[in-house]
């Protein structure tokens, strides 16, 4: 038992100290987890972070992957883009839900809203030398109106749009609608970094944004 506390105790020291190393000034900590992101069987380390910088929208969030390189943490990426400031959430205030690793994918998830709500999880894979996104679901709307469920790979670039309508008079009937879009490259740097990206469907002519 003692061995035990003990393995667990230098375990624990030395991952608080790879988490000091590379902490910023004056952050407090929203979420820690670990899983194999690379494929190499060695788990990572994601800690995503409340910054002490702020916006009109809030405290700036970063997010950080550790990986261990000859017994050593570094940096595998970082990014203050992909997830959103505090406030952005709107009336629900603060938007970040949660960071999970499935099957080597991490996947953001974050909402807001009021009587209109949004939410979505973004799905990154560690690719081509960084965190690219491959995968999008959202669903947003209100009840008694309408609701809109999107399911984006965009590897394949296979879109699903989904408008179940409650609310016909107004927003006329439900609808469908499957296309393909290729060619959109967002990762870790570059997400929610500009205006939103539009993709306009053909048959319904509804507007998707990212």
């Amino acid at each position: 038992m003692k061995a035990i506390f003990c393995i667990l105790s230098i375990t624990l020291s030395f991952f608080c100290y790879a988490q000091k190393e590379f902490q910023p000034d004056g952050v407090t900590i929203i979420e820690t987890i670990d899983g194999d992101l690379d494929g190499d069987q060695i788990p990572e380390k994601v800690i995503v972070y409340n910054t002490k910088d702020s916006t009109e929208y809030g405290n700036i969030r970063e997010i950080q992957i550790l990986k261990k390189v000859n017994e050593k943490w570094t940096i595998l990426e970082k990014s203050r883009n992909a997830i959103l400031k505090s406030n952005d959430g709107g009336m629900m205030g603060d938007p970040y839900q949660s960071t999970e690793i499935k099957n080597g994918i991490l996947m953001i998830t974050q909402a807001g809203g009021s009587s209109w709500k949004w939410g979505y999880t973004d799905k990154y894979r560690f690719q081509n030398g960084r965190f690219e996104l491959i995968g999008y679901s959202s669903g947003s709307g209100k009840p008694e109106e309408y609701w809109i469920d999107i399911d984006f790979n965009l590897s394949t670039g296979k879109l699903i749009f989904e408008k179940e309508v409650e609310n016909t008079k107004e927003y006329g009937d439900s609808r469908k609608e499957t296309v393909i879009k290729k060619g959109i490259k967002l990762n870790l740097q570059n997400r929610n970094q500009k205006g939103r990206i539009e993709v306009l469907l053909p048959k319904t002519k509804e507007k998707i944004y990212l």
